[in-house]
């Protein structure tokens, strides 16, 4: 009686599910799971999600760089841009909001195809083999926060002077082409920046001037310009968020000039997609960014829109490691998911939906159907 088709609980007493789950030793004294719980106030152990392991605190396995407490605070909109003040909304929204304008995000790069995979971002939910209860509507959890919604306003990805886009969100080998072939179109109709002059402020005081300009051919040029932007792209821009691989990234010493003889080292001694070589790029790590904290539970921000995200997520004001789990604790939600008519419901059927169904044995069919009888 307690069921309601295959998944959802009818609004039984915690009693119900009282009769198992206050001495799960008695059934399986191997089990894993909490053995005596007898309501959400009693006996309940913490969200797996918060549970230490091993001695260890829990941690978010993300590999993605993020200071909530710096993006709370004052902070400026792009390396020029004016002081904005973010809030919650700016970046975290319910998936029936998705769609709506983003005030920090950017509409090229929301409306780009990228090369990586739904795996190579978001973690899988669910644990102990039991399968991720799924939501049903589109306002129950937040959606994945992305580049190109949240971060493309202020984090630009621009890496030459002469241009004013950036290269795409994706992954080095993509960057790489579009940067090559950004530079060869650029060069094929400014020929005339072939032959480069000298900086004067490169040269040192004491020095015998040598050369002040050098002429170089296009294919030489193109990958000089893509070999210095590949290093402000690898280990400034793109490192800022993201885990690089410690590969050993390319020598730029091309489009610097030679102190001793003030000249151009040769792409072909230093970029390696020069003169027909393979390019040895970095490998970006799985950003691994976990959809749902609560797999095997049932919540919906929709229900809690009255209330401010601070509230329940107090710490991510103070929060400087992308490693540390926001989500609220138990406690959080006994504020107000407690026994009583002055709060709100707490009792099991609340968050939990019954079992694992994906277990079920199936029955034998042994009856028959009688036959149909006429009246004559």
């Amino acid at each position: 009686m307690e069921h309601r088709g295959r998944v959802n609980l009818v609004a039984t007493k915690n009693q119900s599910c009282a009769q198992c789950h206050s001495d799960l030793s008695a059934a399986n004294r191997d089990s894993t799971y909490a053995k005596h719980i007898r309501s959400f106030a009693d006996g309940h152990p913490e969200f797996a999600a918060l549970r230490s392991v091993a001695g260890k605190p829990a941690n978010d396995s993300t590999t993605i760089k993020l200071n909530h407490a710096l993006h709370m605070r004052l902070i400026r909109r792009g390396p020029t841009g004016p002081m904005v003040q973010l809030d919650c909304g700016d970046c975290h929204r319910t998936s029936a909001s998705a769609d709506t304008h983003w005030e920090f995000g950017d509409e090229n790069y929301a409306a780009a195809m990228v090369a990586y995979t739904a795996a190579q971002q978001f973690e899988p939910g669910g644990s102990r083999g039991l399968p991720t209860k799924q939501p049903w509507s589109d306002r129950q959890l937040m959606a994945p926060v992305k580049f190109a919604n949240a971060c493309a306003g202020c984090h630009l990805l621009t890496f030459d002077k002469r241009f004013d886009e950036g290269v795409p969100h994706d992954n080095p080998k993509v960057i790489d082409a579009y940067l090559a072939k950004k530079f060869a179109g650029y060069i094929a109709i400014h020929p005339a920046e072939l032959r480069e002059m000298q900086d004067p402020q490169r040269k040192l005081t004491g020095r015998v001037a040598g050369p002040v300009a050098r002429t170089v051919s296009a294919g030489q040029w193109v990958a000089e310009r893509v070999t210095v932007a590949e290093e402000l792209l690898w280990h400034k821009t793109c490192a800022q968020c993201h885990a690089i691989s410690v590969t050993p990234l390319q020598d730029v010493k091309i489009a610097r000039w030679n102190v001793v003889g003030e000249t151009r080292v040769s792409a072909a001694e230093s970029h390696p997609s020069a003169e027909g070589v393979e390019s040895k790029l970095p490998v970006i790590a799985a950003a691994r960014i976990r959809l749902q904290w609560l797999p095997h539970a049932r919540f919906d921000h929709d229900a809690h829109t009255g209330f401010s995200c601070k509230s329940c997520h107090q710490n991510a004001a103070r929060s400087t490691e992308s490693s540390d789990i926001l989500i609220p604790g138990i406690a959080v939600c006994q504020k107000c998911h407690a026994q009583g008519s002055d709060h709100a419901e707490s009792r099991c059927f609340e968050c939990h939906t019954y079992h694992d169904w994906a277990q079920r044995k199936e029955v034998k069919a042994t009856f028959t159907l009688p036959a149909l009888r006429s009246n004559p």
